[in-house]
Formats: structure tokens, C-alpha cells, sequence
């Protein structure tokens, strides 16, 4: 099997996490700009972080032979800095703009603040006039008041369900979620948010209509292999392997695809792989001999790598 995980966030990660990843099977990724774990002090902060997803990340990933997107936007987090919100308001066009974004996001609420809501709601007007998929982020806490609101602010400011991509979901927020017509992501982390037995029970009650599984790993406590290693749980528990395809790999391309910017062929068909190009100068390698030629197959990855 392929998969996507379509909300990782490689910028935290190792070059041995994209080695483990593509020899899970994983093919593509869509990285959400984020927080940093601390409050970024200025815009230029932003510029920078915001062109690594663009540039050295994509790059990072093409060398492991996986296909990397993003979505950029400001995070509920940040938005209660108004000060230097407005300022990465004003650059947000650039970057969305960009080859390979595939959406706004990921935004929403987090305190579910004024501060937050007035960024929301500037971020899904952009949204709309660009014509571009949004990928909200829901609250921590009050989760399923907070979905609902994320849900009915978006389609208040003029988004169509079927582009909205509502993200973290759990037990509590998931039929309110599909009843509207959104898609419904889940993060499975290891101790929070969605684990991956509970994630098998979803995928029995609801089947696998509009419902698709992240990492969400980041510079916390999480787990890169997320998706793959709760696709091989859902086999073992009996969900049909056509189930388990839609949930971890062919509906978030559904649903990216819409951006014009994910495409199958991508990584169906990518260019040859060769460890000897550079990004501005700068190699993934460290003294070791570069791959050169067509990536290695997911069977072969599988074959040559044992995961847990």
C-alpha cells in the first residue's frame, strides 16, 4: 500500500524520519505552517520559516523520493500577537501563491479568542478570493463547541464544505463534521488527540466517507509512521483493506486535489532521483555515497526496512 500523510510537520523532523517514512510506503506530505513552541518576535521570522516550506523542504523531501506540500497561513496560536499578525497578514499572498501549496492553513481557533476569530475570518476571505482549500486546526479544549464554530464561521465568510478540510477530530466532533459535508481529519498521536485503536472503532462506525489520518508530528512527542502503522491495525482488526486505502491515501488526495496542486502523477511518475544536486549550495548528505537513478519502490523500501 501507499499512503499520504497529510498533515506532518517535516520542518521538526530528521532526514532518518523521511528514510523510515518512504520505507513505510509513505509518498507524499502535506506540511501545515505552525508555531515554533515559543512566540516568534517579528515578520522576519515568518519570511524565513515560510520559505523553507516552499524551498529547502521540498528539496529535503524530493531527495528520499517523497513528494512534499504545504499549506501556509498564520496559526490560531500567533493570532493573539494582533500587532505582528497584521504584519504576516500583508505577506500571506506571496506564499500562497507559491508551487506546491495546497491550501490555507492551517488556521482556525486555539482560546477561540477575538484576537483568533478576526484572523480566522481574514484568513477564510483570502481563502475565498484566491479560491483555495482551507485546513482548519480545532481547538484543544471545548473541542466540539469550537469545531462547530470553525465550521459555521467558514461557511458564514463564504466556503463551500467540500473545501474545507477540518482537522483533529475526535469522537465528540466527528458526525457534526461529515454531517455538514466537511472532510474530517484525525491526528493520531501517541498519548492525546486520536490513538489508533480508537481510530479503528471510527473507521468501523463511520467507514471511510470523507475521513482521512495524520501524524501531525512535529517537535513534540509524536510519531512519523502514524498513518502506515494504523493502516496495518485496521487490517489486522478486520476493516477491508478498500477502507483502509480510502482513509490513509485516496481521500486526502480527493481532497487535495482539488487545488490543482496535488496530483497522483507526482510521485507516480517522479524525475530520477539524485543525491549529487544541491539547494543553494547545501547537500542532505554527510560524507555518504548519493543515490542516483529511480527511486527505490515502496516494495523494495518495505523489503529492505523492518518499522514497528
Amino acid at each position: 500500500m501507499r499512503y499520504i500523510d497529510p498533515h506532518i510537520h517535516m520542518h521538526a523532523r530528521t532526514t532518518d524520519d523521511y528514510e523510515r517514512m518512504a520505507a513505510a510506503g509513505i509518498v507524499a506530505v502535506i506540511e501545515p505552517a505552525f508555531w515554533l513552541g515559543q512566540p516568534r518576535t517579528q515578520v522576519g521570522s515568518y519570511i524565513d520559516y515560510l520559505s523553507t516550506l516552499v524551498g529547502w523542504e521540498r528539496f529535503r523531501a524530493s531527495q528520499f523520493g517523497i513528494r512534499h506540500y504545504c499549506t501556509i497561513g498564520l496559526n490560531s496560536k500567533e493570532a493573539n500577537n494582533p500587532a505582528l499578525a497584521e504584519q504576516v497578514m500583508e505577506i500571506l499572498p506571496r506564499y500562497l501563491l507559491k508551487e506546491g501549496v495546497v491550501a490555507v492553513g492551517e488556521i482556525g481557533y486555539d482560546d477561540q479568542s477575538a484576537a483568533e476569530d478576526r484572523f480566522y475570518r481574514e484568513q477564510l476571505t483570502l481563502a475565498v478570493e484566491l479560491d483555495m482549500l482551507v485546513m482548519v486546526h480545532t481547538p484543544h479544549r471545548d473541542k466540539k463547541a469550537g469545531t462547530i464554530r470553525s465550521m459555521e464561521v467558514a461557511l458564514e465568510m463564504g466556503m463551500r464544505p467540500e473545501r474545507v478540510i477540518i482537522d483533529h477530530n475526535n469522537e465528540e466532533t466527528v458526525q457534526d463534521v461529515l454531517d455538514r459535508g466537511f472532510w474530517a481529519g484525525f491526528t493520531l498521536y501517541p498519548n492525546t488527540k486520536m490513538g489508533n485503536e480508537r481510530m479503528v472503532e471510527i473507521a468501523r462506525q463511520y467507514g471511510p466517507e470523507h475521513i482521512f489520518i495524520d501524524s501531525s508530528a512535529d517537535w513534540g512527542v509524536s510519531d512519523p509512521l502514524a498513518v502506515p502503522k494504523t493502516a496495518r491495525l485496521m487490517l489486522e482488526r478486520g476493516i477491508p483493506q478498500a477502507h483502509v486505502e480510502a482513509i490513509c491515501y485516496g481521500n486526502a488526495l480527493a481532497a487535495y486535489a482539488q487545488s490543482g496542486q496535488f496530483n497522483e502523477s507526482d510521485w507516480l511518475a517522479p524525475a530520477p532521483l539524485d543525491q549529487r544536486m544541491l539547494f543553494e549550495g547545501n547537500s542532505v548528505l554527510r560524507g555518504q555515497a548519493p543515490q542516483v537513478g529511480a527511486p527505490v519502490s515502496v516494495d523494495e523500501r518495505l523489503a529492505e526496512v523492518a518499522f514497528k
